[in-house]
């Protein structure tokens, strides 16, 4: 069997794809770290730990199914086939739907009251899950599509997917198999050691497996010595030598790469333990503790299961007769235009979700946002020079009005930022230049690209219900991200209808700009960075 893929996925399958993943880790993100729900705080504890088990067994089956088509050529040509054309944009607004309703109670539910209010938020988490669910599979292609490509493989495609659902309860079952006294003792010692060389001296009882620094403290259980990885990466070698069973070297698969791949995830384990630990320290005990860490987890030891994998894949010691080596070289992904649109808001969004996860103060991490976003467009420069043409003249007073009537609407001041307040002045004058900066000159190229050049331009394809829909698709999804929906509503409404008027996103951009002008001049004269 060839270990090289001849029939690539189009660039719309493998762009869905990243972003449904990137959706799955962004409701991990936002209801165990944003909000942290505790399942046996909400009443509804059995309920609560299946739904969550259901993102668990997305991502697996996700993985299972990469691997698969990797291994089968002609199921791969298939699947690329179907998606060159997808499901369409009505596929595409249900999954929409579905991720808003999913992300909706956390607008309306004090993140203190989310444990109190789970029952009532619980059928709106189902309703959503099974919305995006069935619409990100539908958008990804068209059910009667479905229907074809699964002919004559549903034995192992129903298979894979028993093992998927079964694989973390794999994981517990399995689990004793590798709870060996000496194993935790030297996760406990090596995180020690680790902590040692880069914090100064921990505190440590070895009795009773507690180590910490700087007035954090955890125990290092035995189920803190790497068994989800251990577990899931000889679930998926298991799984790689049946699918590559015609040209694998088993014995020396079995003897040489078993080893290695769990003493990598050990490594990487004792390193996971170490940096948690430092995160309690000294950013956030509950972001150390809560059951994030776990689901972290999954996706450090899934990410080293594939690069074991490739590593294997390419190796002609192990396989009879494949080809092995560098494959040829692809178009680069900084070159798509669809990179173009989409990576630097992705960037965008995550850049946001590490400063609220890892900063007490995540205003101050804000320098670090603009570089990354500068990073991501300046990575797809050269599609992104088509957008940036001079704009039509209406887009000025349109801007002007958009931040006019979003300074007029706010509410009332908030309270100045304590953490910005204690900045020296120099540093407080450089952190405003960094944040006037991003809020008008890179936040509106981003957020325009997707929500429009993306968003808009994906559902408009002719005809004025999808040309209405894609505005209120466009404009909605804009108002979620900006809190203050009725405003931010309106001004994505308005920069909708300048894209559509001449057909060019630089009106949108330019309008957009300017209106973050005006409110970040009035953020800066007020001094109520809220504002932006």
């Amino acid at each position: 069997m060839d270990t090289t893929p001849r029939y690539p996925l189009p660039p719309r399958a493998l762009w869905i794809g990243v972003v449904l993943v990137l959706e799955l880790v962004a409701v991990v993100l936002a209801f165990q770290v944003l909000t942290s729900v505790e399942c046996r705080a909400t009443g509804l504890e059995s309920a609560c730990r299946a739904l969550r088990g259901v993102v668990v067994r997305a991502f697996c089956l996700a993985l299972i199914l990469g691997v698969y088509l990797w291994a089968r050529r002609d199921a791969r040509q298939g699947f690329a086939d179907m998606t060159t054309r997808g499901g369409g944009a009505v596929w595409a607004a249900v999954h929409l739907g579905g991720l808003a309703l999913i992300f909706l109670p956390l607008g309306i539910v004090p993140a203190d009251r989310m444990n109190a209010a789970f029952g009532g938020i619980f059928p709106a988490l189902v309703m959503g899950a099974v919305l995006a669910g069935a619409g990100g599979l539908f958008w990804l292609a068209r059910p009667v599509a479905w229907a074809r490509w699964l002919r004559g493989r549903w034995a192992v495609l129903l298979a894979l997917a028993a093992i998927a659902m079964l694989l973390p309860e794999a994981v517990g079952l399995l689990g004793p198999l590798w709870y060996w006294d000496a194993l935790t003792r030297a996760t406990f010692l090596a995180v020690a050691l680790l902590l040692a060389l880069v914090s100064g001296r921990p505190h440590v009882q070895p009795d009773v497996q507690i180590i910490g620094v700087d007035g954090f403290r955890v125990a290092v259980a035995d189920s803190c010595s790497g068994i989800e990885g251990f577990v899931l990466i000889t679930a998926f070698l298991a799984l790689y030598a049946w699918l590559f069973r015609d040209t694998l070297r088993a014995g020396r698969f079995w003897l040489a790469v078993l080893p290695v791949a769990l003493a990598l995830s050990w490594t990487l384990n004792v390193l996971r333990i170490a940096v948690l630990i430092l995160i309690g320290a000294h950013v956030s005990p509950e972001l150390a503790v809560n059951g994030f860490h776990s689901f972290a987890g999954w996706l450090f030891f899934a990410a080293l299961s594939i690069g074991v994998l490739v590593a294997v894949s390419r190796s002609r010691w192990l396989h009879a007769g494949a080809a092995s080596g560098p494959r040829g070289a692809g178009p680069r992904l900084g070159d798509d235009d669809m990179a173009a649109r989409i990576l630097p808001f992705i960037v965008f969004m995550l850049s946001g979700v590490v400063a609220q996860a890892f900063w007490r103060a995540p205003e101050l991490a804000y320098p670090l946002q603009a570089a990354a976003m500068v990073a991501a467009l300046w990575y797809v420069r050269r599609p992104l020079a088509q957008y940036l043409q001079p704009p039509g003249g209406i887009a000025v007073p349109a801007g002007l009005a958009v931040g006019a009537a979003w300074v007029v609407l706010a509410p009332a001041p908030d309270a100045p930022s304590a953490a910005l307040a204690q900045l020296p002045a120099a540093a407080l004058v450089a952190w405003a230049a960094v944040r006037i900066l991003g809020t008008v000159a890179l936040v509106p190229l981003i957020e325009e690209l997707f929500f429009r050049g993306y968003v808009q331009a994906r559902i408009d394809t002719g005809g004025w219900p999808r040309r209405v829909a894609a505005v209120g698709v466009s404009a909605g999804l804009f108002a979620l991200l900006h809190g203050r929906w009725l405003e931010a509503g309106l001004a994505g409404t308005v920069f909708s209808l300048l894209y559509i008027k001449h057909g060019r996103l630089a009106d949108a951009i330019a309008a957009h700009a300017i209106a973050n002008a005006v409110i970040a001049g009035f953020a800066a004269w007020r001094g109520d960075w809220s504002l932006v």
